[in-house]
């Protein structure tokens, strides 16, 4: 008699985001691993949901931002469904604020798209296991940040850079204005969407409004 311990049988992963370059790295990592199998993959919200009514898939791998959508409808109606999925949540802009929305959807998992793609299948395998649990690398420092308040605390060069957004400039722009290039005022805009737990200018925007770092604002900023 085998026991669940020595099944062989890899555990199923769907795969979700909308660069079909990103999805074939994924599945190759995790071709990798003789433990999971790809078994699916979607490049939007709709297909995902109907091909893990299809398939049912142990673990759904998802990115953040998708065309119809984001990644946190398809944890949410997942979640819903299917309690024991597990599901991860992928993203090139892990801020804060997409950290906490990922743990309140009911993830099982947050990890950057900057990160190894061998950590995306750890957290495939964890929320196969703990589907119910939430693994993030940065959740403890995040915490300690909503705690003391400094997640939208910005520098004073990243505050003029954020001026300059709301004037509706570029980062080509930006970088001329303030004598830098402009890989790095792409760092200081990109360092601002993550501490204001933004995905766009706008939503950068409008929460700088709120949070008072901005006290006016061009309207073609947004």
């Amino acid at each position: 008699m085998t026991s669940d311990v020595d099944d062989p049988t890899p555990t199923p992963v769907l795969l979700v985001d909308d660069h079909e370059l990103i999805r074939a790295g994924l599945a190759t990592a995790f071709s990798l691993d003789p433990s999971t199998e790809v078994i699916d993959q979607a490049g939007s919200v709709a297909q995902a949901l109907q091909l893990f009514a299809q398939h049912r898939p142990k673990v759904v791998v998802t990115d953040l931002q998708l065309p119809d959508g984001t990644g946190l409808d398809i944890v949410r109606a997942v979640r819903k469904e299917a309690p024991e999925t597990g599901l991860v949540v992928l993203t090139m802009h892990s801020g804060d604020e997409q950290i906490f929305a990922a743990m309140e959807a009911g993830a099982s998992a947050f990890v950057g798209k900057d990160a190894p793609s061998t950590e995306v299948v750890k957290a495939a395998k964890h929320a196969a296991v703990s589907p119910r649990t939430f693994l993030c690398a940065s959740l403890s420092a995040a915490m300690i940040r909503r705690m003391s308040g400094e997640t939208s605390r910005l520098s004073d060069r990243e505050q003029e850079v954020l001026v300059l957004l709301a004037d509706g400039l570029g980062a080509g722009q930006i970088a001329s204005r303030l004598y830098m290039s402009e890989s790095t005022a792409k760092s200081h805009i990109a360092r601002i969407y993550q501490k204001l737990g933004a995905t766009n200018r706008a939503q950068a925007l409008v929460t700088a409004m709120r949070s008072g770092l901005l006290s006016t604002m061009n309207p073609t900023g947004i």
